[in-house]
């Protein structure tokens, strides 16, 4: 028996970071449903260099994960998500803020499937703030903010707040879900 045995997480997540906590929990026995877009999927699968058909890094990032494609955007797949809502123990997801209850599959509307779901939502500048809305998907220092763990520094409190989110996206994925 593993960590995580019987825990389900339904990744919607894409590039670096939401596949990489991902993959740590599926490394720790969770039992991980990668769900990508119907046209093509996770941007990092086709971004060189290639093994096979698909890139080395999204190999690597998504071993022990089970693959799923559904367009979130139609009835028959925002229907068949659902139902896998209604058998998880967490959703994570790395869309922009406000992309998922716009799609209607925010937390509330999941919470209605079910009540125990934790959701994990992963983002380059946090839910709110003045950058809430730019793209963000590095696991280190970007755009001019350095991570405390790594530089050192800090800048206007905002390296600190990010690497804690790190530390709890981890956290919310994996303390809650065993009672």
């Amino acid at each position: 028996m593993t960590a995580l045995d019987g825990v389900r997480i339904l990744d919607l997540s894409r590039l670096l970071p939401g596949p990489f906590c991902t993959l740590l929990l599926a490394d720790l026995g969770a039992d991980v449903i990668k769900i990508e877009d119907t046209t093509s999927g996770d941007y990092l699968r086709w971004m060189p260099p290639l093994v096979d058909e698909y890139s080395a890094m999204f190999h690597a990032l998504n071993r022990n994960k089970r693959s799923v494609a559904l367009d979130l955007k139609h009835p028959a797949g925002r229907d068949a998500f659902l139902r896998l809502v209604s058998t998880a123990d967490v959703v994570l997801e790395s869309f922009r803020p406000g992309v998922m209850d716009r799609l209607e599959l925010g937390y509330e509307a999941l919470r209605t499937i079910n009540p125990r779901i934790i959701m994990c939502s992963v983002t380059g500048y946090g839910q709110d703030g003045p950058f809430r809305e730019r793209a963000g998907h590095a696991l280190g220092p970007q755009h001019g903010r350095a991570d405390p763990h790594l530089a050192g520094r800090e800048r206007d409190g905002v390296a600190r707040r990010r690497a804690a989110g790190r530390r709890k996206e981890l956290a919310a994925c994996a303390g809650p879900v065993r009672e």
